[in-house]
């Protein structure tokens, strides 16, 4: 109904131009259809001739979204999602008669197709915004030869193919133009440096290669440069440092190289410079924040230069920015030592130096930086002890300190983090006792104190229900037994690890501990239980070794690592073949028969502890057992020895900045996935991160079929999804947002049970944090709100939940529903959303179903907080 609208709407707009006779029948039509998409609530029967010929005297100048110049010609067409509601198909070509048009605004709706040539007839054309559709093909050179007018060009977040053209630097009066997250390739046209007037210029998430064009330098007037993410290659142009009022560069996440430009130093309305995930090297230009010439840049708000070769003295002109909130120089060469004036930076959030060569000892006026959230010095030189001034940062929630010297003791203040999830100081020289405090950090996840010269007993706080995730005090001096803990705990604990101490005494009786890895107790004084490579609790020492000696066979397996793995990767391996696989094999039967078999308490946690077992299943993951394939994995199916099938997610072997960005997906799934546990989301069981594989293991789940489903099933199949999203928004600490809610990411297994997947893209919400983030998630399902505020909330779930609840009741993708959402709500008839593959509901379900629909419908709503909550929606849906 869309494109008829607004063909009909170009072609009564022309008529209205020319001053022609209208057709009243035509125009009552479109006056109607014009009502409707716009969301007037007045139904067809109250439109009256006589009311049609009332509204047809003001003309379309007073029609919502039309503007006119005096002389009554149209003008401006606006018509973004935003403002009134989703149109979908192509554009009409009858638009580009609309010779005086000035300003045509479609963006951030559903239309496809080509953009019609008959455009090159707006001459007076100065704003062009076609963003945020389904908009495909090439930029035809044509459309830019007669656009000399044009001041705004937005095409973003389409489909556009093919290279930029060289006329594009025929628009010599443009201001603004955004190209950005298309599919162009090919190089940046070097005319792009004619557009003199230009003020912000976004190219980035294409596939745009080659050099960065020196002619860039000509944009005396741009303060915003995007070409981030592409596959551009070369140096950074020196020219850049002729844009004197460069406010924003952003080029990480390509292929360039050399020097970065000394002249970024004079650019002095610089705010922001992202360079990371490049292959820049040589010593770094003095310019915010990195040494020399920093005292001036009072400016700094962000400043990313993480994984380059950089090089320089960190602490030398080093100054204060009072505007300075994120900053990331991790992984590079940097020397030198922590400047004290860092903590006169107190609107910084995030700090993150690590994986450099930084010496010294921590300055104690961190302590001031009273906004931190995320503090990571780990893997530089730094001595000395931690001071306890860093127990007053009460906004904390990341903490590594890792592989340094760090000596002393930990000290007590760190138990004032209240907000502390994750701490990490493995791999230092701290010693003494473990301090109780430790334990008033009630929402720690994951605690890391591994490899120190920590002694003294395991604190009882540690064992407190709060804790969850990782708990690792492995390779320290730890005498006494384990305190016991809470079963609510063990649900939780996903990995814990007490090996090379000097413990003693039986283990905890709950599942982390019968569950565990046997090496996650070894080499102890005399700990006890029934798990492998323990004495039983009530053997004595003496008599369990003589009875070991008797009765116990060991096997052990020699031979070359495996595409040369370390050392440490084979000895896993030992340790599956020694204590898991001859008591899998002995109980095999039983294994098969049950989902209980040892095979989930080996994979619960490591996936490379299997990992003969999958390549032997998968063939080396031979294309015959791959059963799916993704933007950046294939997932295999393997049956393993006992019988149980395992589905395999094999994340691509890449380069550069995709390998980085790829990495960063497989991080943040495993990170999700090891934190949650419901019945409704896929079962993780481990994984396996290696230069040569990475990947991680599932249950396996046989994706079925909508197509033929009855209605009770698929009403339980959108009660499973909402029941999940339900217990990741309102269950989980902090809430999880998938991002990513779609028909690809649920999968249905023999019994049509539902299962949410993929949470490579997932996010915590953390309450602290402004959660502003990269689009991410399937056309088609995204909140349209997220195209202008880029900020993840749980509503952004809701409306992708609304997206694929229709789609399961019709059995299609709504896209031409959505387009209508208005009106849809009031007037729409249920019958007509069903899918006609089925008869329809009997009396029995059809309550069940409108449940649904009712549901769905409105966590559509344009205005994301009319939306309701998923556990709402979930109480809903049951009572249905």
């Amino acid at each position: 109904m869309s494109i008829i609208f607004l063909a009909l709407l170009a072609c009564y707009l022309l008529s209205f131009n020319i001053e022609a006779t209208p057709n009243f029948e035509a125009e009552a039509l479109l006056r109607l259809r014009w009502k409707q998409s716009l969301g007037n609530q007045t139904s067809l029967q109250s439109w009256t001739p006589g009311k049609i010929n009332e509204k047809l005297t003001t003309g379309p100048c007073m029609w919502f979204g039309i503007a006119c110049n005096m002389a009554g010609s149209v003008t401006e067409i606006s018509l973004p999602s935003a403002r009134c509601n989703l149109l979908t198909g192509p554009i009409p070509s009858q638009i580009g008669t609309l010779s005086r048009l000035t300003h045509l605004n479609l963006s951030m709706n559903f239309h496809s197709g080509n953009l019609p040539l008959s455009l090159t007839n707006l001459t007076n054309l100065s704003l062009l915004c076609m963003g945020h559709n389904l908009i495909s093909g090439e930029l035809d050179p044509r459309l830019f030869s007669n656009w000399t007018r044009l001041e705004f060009l937005e095409l973003q977040n389409n489909n556009f193919s093919g290279v930029i053209p060289p006329q594009i630097g025929l628009l010599t009066n443009l201001k603004q133009l955004a190209l950005m997250n298309n599919h162009i390739f090919g190089s940046i046209p070097p005319d792009i440096g004619n557009l003199i007037n230009l003020v912000a210029l976004a190219l980035s998430g294409n596939h745009l290669m080659g050099p960065i064009p020196p002619s860039l330098g000509n944009l005396s007037k741009v303060t915003v440069v995007y070409l981030h993410q592409n596959r551009l290659s070369g140096p950074l142009p020196q020219t850049i440092q002729n844009a004197k009022n460069l406010k924003d560069l952003r080029v990480f996440k390509n292929q360039l190289s050399g020097p970065v430009p000394q002249g970024l130093a004079n650019l002095s309305s610089l705010e922001k410079l992202e360079l990371c995930g490049n292959y820049f090297s040589g010593h770094l230009p003095p310019v915010c924040p990195i040494p020399k010439s920093l005292r001036n840049c009072k400016s700094l708000k962000r400043l990313r230069h993480h994984k380059n070769q950089l090089t320089g003295m960190l602490d030398q002109g080093f100054g204060v920015y009072p505007n300075l909130y994120y900053l990331d120089l991790s992984y590079n060469n940097l020397k030198g030592v922590l400047s004290p004036q860092w903590g006169g930076c107190r609107k910084l959030e995030s700090l993150r130096i690590a994986g450099n060569k930084i010496t010294g000892e921590i300055p104690s006026e961190l302590g001031e930086l009273n906004q931190l959230g995320l503090l990571d010095l780990s893997s530089n030189q730094i001595v000395g002890e931690i001071p306890k001034q860093l127990g007053r940062l009460s906004k904390l929630i990341i903490l590594h300190l890792s592989d340094n010297q760090i000596s002393g003791q930990l000290p007590s203040e760190i138990g004032g983090l209240s907000n502390l999830e994750d701490l990490d100081f493995s791999a230092n020289r701290l010693s003494g006792q473990i301090p109780e405090q430790v334990g008033d950090c009630s929402r720690l996840r994951n605690l890391c104190l591994s490899k120190n010269y920590f002694n003294g007993t395991i604190p009882h706080t540690i064992g407190d229900p709060a804790h969850q995730g990782l708990l690792d005090l492995s390779q320290n001096r730890l005498t006494g037994d384990i305190p016991p803990q809470p079963e609510s705990l063990s649900q939780r604990l996903t990995s814990i690890d007490l090996s090379y101490n000097e413990l003693e005494g039986p283990l905890p009786d709950n599942n982390i501990f019968r569950h565990a890895n046997p090496t996650a107790f070894s080499n102890n004084k005399d700990l006890c239980g029934i798990v492998e490579g323990l004495r039983p609790c009530n053997v004595t020492s003496l008599e369990n070794g003589a009875h070991s000696i008797a009765g116990r066979k060991v096997f052990i397996i020699v031979g070359a690592c495996l595409f040369g793995m370390l050392l440490s990767f084979a000895i896993l391996v030992w340790f599956l073949t020694l204590f898991g696989r001859a008591e899998l094999k002995s109980k095999s039967k039983e294994a098969t028969t049950s989902n209980s078999g040892n095979i989930f308490s080996v994979l619960n946690f490591d996936g490379k502890i299997v990992y003969e077992d999958i390549i032997t299943a998968t063939n080396d993951f031979d294309d015959m057992y791959c059963i799916g394939m993704g933007g950046t994995a294939r997932v295999y199916k393997a049956q393993m020895p006992t019988g149980h099938v395992l589905a395999i997610k094999k994340v691509w072997c890449l380069e550069g900045e995709e390998e980085e960005e790829m990495v960063e997906t497989f991080k943040n799934e495993i990170r999700v996935l090891s934190d949650i546990r419901h019945r409704n989301i896929v079962k993780f069981y481990g994984f396996c991160s290696h230069r040569q594989h990475k990947f991680l293991i599932y249950d396996y789940i046989e994706r079925g079929s909508l197509a033929n489903l009855c209605w009770s099933k698929r009403v339980d199949i959108v009660r499973d999804i909402a029941n999940a999203l339900s217990y990741m928004h309102h269950d989980c600490t902090p809430p999880i947002i998938h991002r990513d809610i779609s028909s690809k990411n649920v999968l249905l297994n023999s019994e049509f049970e539902a299962c949410i997947s993929d949470f490579g893209t997932a996010r915590f919400l953390k309450p602290e944090s402004s959660n502003w983030t990269a689009m991410a998630g399937t056309y088609g399902y995204v909140a349209p709100e997220i195209a202008y505020t880029m900020r993840v909330t749980q509503k952004s779930d809701d409306f992708s939940f609304g997206v694929l609840a229709l789609e399961v009741i019709m059995g299609k993708h709504p896209a031409e529903l959505i387009s209508s959402l208005s009106t849809l709500e009031q007037s729409i008839e249920l019958k007509e959303l069903l899918d006609l593959r089925l008869p329809p509901p009997t009396v029995l379900f059809e309550k069940d179903v409108a449940s649904v629909v009712k549901q769905a419908l409105s966590c559509l709503h344009l205005t994301p907080n009319c939306r309701p909550t998923m556990r709402g929606v979930s109480q809903a849906l049951l009572k249905a």
